[in-house]
């Protein structure tokens, strides 16, 4: 995932309405969708859970082959669709050998973000109830505003394979290659005002750095208000939407892309993107990652969670402390914001509501909401 900046929208009474540090994303309009009974599954529909069966009866028996019958008669269906099955977690890279007639077996682990491999690994957070796999979708953070406005419980997980309409800031689209990437949603209702939202921004990057450190030990770096970057290019980036009254959030969606294993970009984003694997020169575990990633930041979320002092603003100013030792960019730094016709000037840090601080040649100004690029001084 690639290209796209951090972004917020809420709902008051039908109204699309911003956050101070993120411009508004236009709500789609609603159509209506028909389609036969008997018509193939649109391309947003959640993985099939014969699916995760399918990949556990495999793993499970790794050096056995299972045959087509014995496979239908688990999971309740019939041959031919194993079949289909089979044929689609190839497509994503599964390595499964042989067919109908002969059976099937399972040639390598596979690692797919299902929930049957993910869910043990989070036991114990509030992430670990609800998560939805999706081998391909138009966008996770959609589908989770989708679900979350229609009661959708704070915790729940949208993961997939694939986007198809990946998008974040300004209008900018995310690059999500298949399999390649680790690219999640998920809702969460914090008893806060939309103007403390920032915090939670904050604090996902914060978690994107652990976990990518505890997994890799690789140290990555903070640009604010949310992009995390490893030799000075942009792996991750975080989005966040919201549906809010004016004095508190109904309820949120935090979405994180992750470039793991992508071997290249397109040349237009080259120089600015990269992934793990480009920074280490070798491939890592999907599935290790987005777990390590959801522990993190369920310990970021409770941390920040009224009964833990938020009101008093102390989890807010440690936010903050971390968030600059973390971010080579956040002091001392020439930049250029496009922000109120543009203007530039060196970073002083954040202020106590997690705004950048910008001295300027006519003073310290404070940034809300434009892009913040660092000026490359020869």
């Amino acid at each position: 995932m690639v290209g796209v900046r951090p972004g917020c929208y809420g709902n008051h009474l039908g109204r699309v309405r911003s956050v101070p540090h993120n411009p508004p994303i236009k709500t789609p309009a609603k159509t209506r969708r028909t389609r036969s009974r008997h018509a193939a599954p649109e391309p947003e529909a959640r993985t099939d859970g014969r699916i995760e069966r399918i990949v556990r009866l495999l793993t499970d028996h790794a050096m056995m082959v299972i045959s087509g019958t014995k496979l239908a008669e688990e999971l309740g269906t019939s041959r031919s669709a194993v079949w289909r099955f089979v044929q689609q977690l190839r497509g994503l890279g599964v390595e499964i050998t042989g067919h109908p007639a002969t059976g099937y077996q399972l040639t390598s682990v596979p690692d797919l973000l299902l929930p049957e491999f993910v869910k043990p690994l989070v036991k114990g957070s509030i992430f670990a109830e609800r998560l939805h796999h999706y081998f391909r979708v138009g966008s996770t953070n959609a589908e989770a505003m989708n679900a979350a406005a229609h009661g959708e419980p704070d915790g729940s997980v949208f993961i997939a394979e694939e986007q198809t309409a990946g998008r974040g800031r300004g209008g900018h689209s995310w690059l999500s290659e298949k399999s390649a990437g680790v690219y999640c949603s998920v809702v969460l209702r914090p008893e806060i005002s939309p103007a403390d939202t920032l915090a939670i921004s904050l604090a996902a990057g914060l978690a994107v750095r652990a976990a990518v450190q505890e997994v890799t030990s690789l140290v990555a770096d903070l640009r604010w208000p949310n992009d995390v970057l490893l030799a000075g290019k942009k792996f991750c980036g975080i989005l966040i939407e919201m549906n809010a009254e004016p004095t508190r959030v109904r309820y949120l969606v935090l979405g994180i892309g992750l470039n793991v294993n992508q071997g290249s970009f397109p040349s237009a984003l080259e120089n600015e993107a990269t992934s793990l694997r480009l920074e280490t020169g070798r491939t890592w575990s999907r599935v290790e990652l987005a777990a390590a990633l959801l522990k993190s930041l369920h310990r970021e979320y409770r941390a920040l969670a009224p009964g833990r002092g938020a009101h008093a603003g102390k989890p807010m100013a440690e936010i903050i402390r971390r968030f600059e030792d973390a971010s080579s960019s956040a002091r001392g730094r020439q930049v250029r914001v496009e922000e109120e016709g543009g203007y530039e000037g060196v970073t002083e840090g954040l202020d106590a509501s997690g705004f950048l601080r910008v001295r300027t040649a006519t003073g310290l100004r404070t940034v809300i909401s434009g892009g913040v690029k660092e000026i490359v001084i020869h």
